[in-house]
């Protein structure tokens, strides 16, 4: 499946800052496609509290556009998901964004006719995203507009999300639905020792242990072998392995000494 076109829309903005948080948002989750309709203040991505809250996000915010309706906003746009709490009557079908984007991707990726994906249309080139105004949420006329109303699961006595961290939160869900970034391993970090590197340590240990005689290599009984299931469990790096075969050989070369 090609790369999706992704666009998020904040309707009637009142608050600078979260111009400015919705950038730093988008930014993490790799987005940059922004898009305010009428905000409250014409020059809000000069702001500095816009800026400051950005926190380096400032190429997002040289991107995104200020357009006086959300038709403008909507232009070129396939697939238009409504943020909603509150399901409307006679609105589109609520669901929360992980189930709307599982059932989205099956459509995209399965034949057009398969009937319990039938409310989803047809493969989409791109998708919208919209988020009220921050006190007085969507209105209904924008919603009817909408595929989709996506509902945040939040605590049901509640659920009053900020704008910022309710855009955070579904960029965060369709990152993750088209198949999220890696999660970067601490630095030097090199996986898991493999069997011969585990036998190897176990080598050295068994003539450690006879050194020291906490081991009768006449009557090993199952020392060995648990000590080996032992480790497995551990799932040892490498480096973990350098540092107990050095255990060993101090082990060796005290006994050594003392005779």
């Amino acid at each position: 499946m090609s790369p999706m076109r992704t666009r998020f829309i904040l309707i009637e903005t009142s608050h600078p800052g979260n111009v400015g948080a919705a950038a730093r948002a988008l930014k993490v989750m790799g987005f940059d496609e922004m898009v305010l309709v009428a905000p409250r203040y014409a020059n809000v991505l000069r702001k500095e509290e816009t800026i400051q809250r950005a926190s380096g996000a400032n190429d997002v915010l040289d991107k995104t556009r200020i357009v006086d309706s959300l038709e403008e906003a909507l232009d070129g746009i396939s697939h238009v998901c409504a943020t909603a709490m509150t399901p409307r009557d006679f609105g589109p079908p609520t669901r929360s964004p992980r189930e709307h984007f599982e059932l989205l991707l099956g459509r995209q990726a399965s034949a057009p006719n398969m009937p319990h994906q039938a409310s989803v249309a047809e493969p989409i080139s791109s998708i919208g995203f919209l988020f009220g105004s921050e006190r007085f949420g969507m209105k209904n006329e924008d919603v009817y507009k909408c595929h989709v109303a996506l509902s945040i699961p939040t605590n049901p006595e509640f659920g009053s999300l900020n704008l910022a961290a309710a855009l955070q939160l579904v960029a965060y869900e369709w990152r993750l639905a088209l198949g999220g970034f890696p999660v970067a391993s601490p630095a030097g970090e090199s996986g898991l020792a493999d069997a011969a590197q585990v036998a190897g340590l176990l080598g050295h240990l068994e003539q450690a242990l006879i050194e020291i005689g906490f081991l009768d290599p006449e009557a090993p009984k199952k020392l060995m072998p648990r000590l080996n299931q032992l480790f497995n469990r551990a799932n040892l790096t490498p480096e973990e392995i350098h540092i107990l075969r050095g255990v060993a050989k101090a082990m060796i070369e005290t006994a050594q000494a003392k005779r």
